[in-house]
Order: structure tokens, then sequence, then C-alpha cells
């Protein structure tokens, strides 16, 4: 993107201005001249007029509020298709984000929905988002998927640093599925210079055996850890049979069929939602090893990695639920969110 340019412009005006107006308009021109055309600093600016610094301060202010002065942001012609930065800001606005990435890789193209490699282009723009925000007293929680496998791949090394990385949901699975859990702990690790507390529990259980867990020292020090993160990182699940949750068997088509009869469209670390973003009171709540859906809402770091057509009313509800603070996706994801 380029710079932000300026033009100076005549003042607009319907009648003739006094001697003293003329001249406090051609002095805030000339600063406004100064500060945008000529490079200047306001201090530069103060020095080159003969004025305190507050006072070019206030002479660039007043030209641009005069209408002397209009800034344009233009992306040159070869790089439109790869900086959305229009797309970014609707969404922002549409959804009260403090940020907005849209990458113009499509996840859907890439390959299969359930493929880290899919979202090899939005991984790495989430990795260069999640380094840009962190501090190094953070602690950063995520739930499995292949948006945070790919996330952990795209992390450059020594270019960020945290305290704690965490489990936000549980991953132990009855069958060899492999969710990615290992992997992004490790990865994340080693390249944030983290130390790693894992939830080594599974994603549902029965509620009794759930109290149980919740009771041991281990598990609920890596919740409570994950319910207060500073930055959690997290895709969304669909209601579906295409789903890393139906394919590692942590769910099974009857289930499903409830789900969908409440309404559910998405789900984040095993918890559901409907489009309008309220929680699904049904009958996983009480059998979820996962922190809260609130907990999520709650954290000013949260940020939501998406794409994919499959996963679209998911990142909807996510969005309309106010679970994310910051959100990364693909150029379809994004069109498609901005025309609901």
């Amino acid at each position: 993107m380029t710079s932000p340019h300026a033009t100076a412009q005549s003042p607009s005006l319907t009648a003739a201005p006094s001697p003293s107006t003329t001249e406090d308009l051609r002095l805030a021109l000339r600063a406004a001249t100064l500060y945008y055309l000529d490079g200047l600093t306001q201090a530069e600016v103060a020095t080159r007029l003969g004025v305190s610094r507050p006072t070019a301060g206030r002479l660039v202010a007043r030209a641009k509020a005069q209408g002397l002065v209009r800034i344009e942001v233009q992306v040159p012609a070869h790089l439109s298709d790869a900086l959305r930065s229009d797309e970014e800001r609707a969404l922002e606005e549409r959804f009260n984000l403090v940020e907005a990435v849209v990458v113009a890789d499509s996840v859907d193209a890439a390959g299969p929905i359930d493929e880290h490699g899919s979202f090899a282009g939005v991984g790495r723009s989430a990795a260069s988002l999640l380094v840009r925000r962190i501090r190094d007293t953070d602690t950063l929680g995520f739930t499995w998927g292949p948006e945070t496998v790919a996330v952990a791949q795209g992390l450059p090394s020594g270019a960020a640093v945290c305290a704690t990385v965490v489990q936000l949901d549980g991953s132990v699975s009855a069958i060899n599925y492999q969710t990615g859990t290992e992997y992004v702990l490790g990865r994340c690790a080693e390249q944030l210079q983290a130390n790693t507390l894992r939830l080594p529990v599974p994603l549902y259980a029965d509620a009794s055996t759930v109290v149980s867990m919740r009771g041991d020292s281990v598990i609920s020090k890596a919740l409570e850890v994950g319910r207060t993160a500073e930055m959690m990182i997290f895709g969304t699940g669909a209601v579906s049979t295409s789903t890393t949750l139906f394919e590692g068997s942590f769910l099974d088509t009857d289930m499903l069929s409830v789900l969908t009869d409440l309404g559910a469209v998405g789900e984040v670390g095993g918890r559901f939602y409907r489009l309008d973003g309220t929680d699904v009171d049904g009958p996983l709540n009480e059998r979820a090893m996962s922190v809260p859906l609130d907990d999520i809402r709650a954290c000013e770091g949260s940020i939501l990695v998406t794409g994919g057509a499959a996963k679209h009313q998911a990142a909807l509800g996510a969005l309309n639920g106010g679970l994310a603070k910051m959100l990364v996706c693909d150029i379809e994801c994004a069109r498609w969110l901005l025309d609901q």
C-alpha cells in the first residue's frame, strides 16, 4: 500500500474572507503544505514558520478541518488482489472487531477443509497477527484443529515471546486420530520460547466423569489458566459429518441430528452456538472438557482463524456471538460475511 498523500486545495468560501482570516488560512495552508507535501515534521514546520510546536500542530489540524487537505490511501493496481483493506475495514465495522485480516488465498481451492495445508495462507497471516499482538507475559490458549496447526506452522522463529501456551479443549481420542495438539504445543513452545500446559483429557466424557476430572489438580489448573489466557486462537467447526469432531469420533450422527434440531451452526472447543451467536444449551455442555464460550468472549485477544464455504455459517455465528476480537479469513469468507 502506498503512503498516504495529500493535496492542498484552495478553500471554498461563499464570501471574501477578512484580511485576518485570509492570513490565518494562508498560514494553515502553508503549514499543511510543509507537513504533507514536503514531509517535514511538526517541529520542523514550527521552525520554518516561526511559531511554537503546538501552534504548528493546530495549523495543520485547522487546514484539514477547513477542507484545505485531502488525504487519499491508494493500493497499487498490481497489488489490488493481494491487499484487501476495504473488506478488512468493512468487517471491522460490521462485527466491531479490533482488527480483520483478509487473505487472497482461497481455502477451498487449496484442498480439503479438514487438512491444515488448506489453511496455509490464512495460517501465515494469523501467525503474523499473533506475533505482532502477543506480549512476553501473556498466556496463549488454543483449540485444536487444522486452522491452529497452520498457524503454528506459520510462526517465525524469534519474532515474539510469550509465557505459556495452553490447550483450551481436550483432545484425547478413543481412535488413532491425530488432532495436531502435540504439534501446536511443541511448535509454539519452540517459536515463542514458552512453557506448555497440556489438558490431558478427552473432549467429551460422561457428566460424572467430567466432575471427577475437574477435581484433579493438573486438569483444573490447565482449565483455569486457559480460561484467563490473554490471547486465544481458534477455528470453528461446522455441524456436519465433514468435520474434525465427527471424523475423530467425538460426535456421531445421532448427536449431530440433535444439535441441528437445536439450531446449532458451529462450535468452538466442542461447545455449540446458533447463527445469532447464542449458546446451544444442549446435552454436550455438561460433558465438554473445554473452556466455556463466555471465557472466550471475555478474552480481549481472541483471534478467529477461518475459511472455506463449509464453515461460513459457523464463522458468522461466532462473530455474531462476540467470540472473536480479531478475524483472519480468506477472501471468499470475507465476501460472504459482508453479504449477509
